[in-house]
C-alpha cells in the first residue's frame, strides 16, 4: 500500500477545506514546493496534487504550483483538478506528473475516460468524488444521480485501472473513513482503490491495507498533526 500527502492548491496557497467546501479553506503556506520538498525529506515517495481552482473552471490555474511540486519533491506526483482535455494530460505529464487525475470529464463525456485510458494507459486514472453514494463533479459543487459504484464498475469494465474514491461527506472531518465502502469496492475485479477522506488514524491505516486498497491519501490528518508521515508510511510498507 502507498501513501500519498495531499497538496490542495487554492489560490497558490496549500489549503485544505471541510467537506470539499471552499469557503471553508484553510491554508497552511503560499509556497507548494516548500511543503513537497518537507514530504519528501519524511520519507513520501509520492504526492497527490489537486488544483482546487482548476477543478471549478476546467482550466489548469495552479499550473505554476503544480510544476513547482514536481521539481521540488523528487516524488511520484499525481495530478488532478480541471483537467479535461488530451492538451491538458499532455501538459502535466511532459511537465513531469507521474500521473493525471480526471473526474468531472469522466462523469460528463465518459468516452473521454475511455479515450484517455486507451492513449494513456495507467499513466489516467479516474477520480470518484461520492457524495451519499452518488457522483459529484465541477469540484464537488454539483452532485449527479450516478450511483458512485455502479460508476466504478463501469469505469473497470472500460479498462481503467486507477480510482481514486472519495467521500465528500468525511473529507477534511478527521473522524475516520468509510471502511465499508472500501471493502466494497475492492470486490470490483481490475481496479487499484486509492482511498481519500477521513483518514485519521494508524488504525484506519492498517484497516485499509488489510483491505487491499492500493494507496491513501492523507491531508488534514498531516496538516493539523494528527499522523505522523512517517508513522503512516511505515504501516502501509512494513
Amino acid at each position: 500500500m502507498f501513501i500519498f500527502p495531499a497538496i490542495d492548491i487554492l489560490n497558490s496557497q496549500v489549503v485544505r477545506l471541510y467537506k470539499g467546501d471552499y469557503d471553508t479553506a484553510k491554508s497552511y503556506s503560499d509556497d507548494c514546493g516548500k511543503v513537497a520538498s518537507a514530504f519528501s525529506a519524511q520519507g513520501a515517495k509520492f504526492i497527490h496534487a489537486v488544483d482546487l481552482d482548476g477543478a471549478k473552471s476546467g482550466k489548469a490555474d495552479n499550473a505554476d504550483s503544480i510544476k513547482d511540486i514536481i521539481d521540488n519533491s523528487g516524488c511520484f506526483v499525481e495530478v488532478g483538478g480541471g483537467i479535461r482535455s488530451f492538451a491538458q494530460i499532455d501538459c502535466y505529464l511532459s511537465a513531469g506528473a507521474g500521473r493525471v487525475i480526471i473526474g468531472t470529464a469522466a462523469v460528463c463525456n465518459f468516452g473521454f475516460a475511455e479515450s484517455a485510458v486507451k492513449n494513456y494507459g495507467s499513466r489516467v486514472a479516474v477520480g470518484v468524488d461520492s457524495l451519499g453514494g452518488k457522483v459529484a463533479v465541477s469540484g464537488w459543487r454539483e452532485v449527479t444521480d450516478i450511483n458512485s459504484f455502479d460508476f466504478c464498475k463501469r469505469l473497470a469494465e472500460a479498462g481503467v485501472e486507477n480510482v481514486i474514491y472519495t467521500d465528500i461527506s468525511r473529507d477534511g472531518t478527521l473522524s475516520g473513513t468509510d471502511l465499508d465502502a472500501y471493502e466494497r469496492l475492492m470486490k470490483i475485479e481490475g481496479l487499484k482503490i486509492t482511498a481519500s477522506g477521513g483518514v485519521a488514524s494508524l488504525g484506519e491505516l492498517r484497516v485499509l491495507k488489510q483491505i487491499g486498497v492500493y494507496g491513501v491519501i492523507l491531508g488534514k490528518s498531516l496538516y493539523e498533526g494528527r499522523l505522523e508521515l512517517k508513522s503512516a508510511i511505515d504501516v502501509a510498507e512494513n
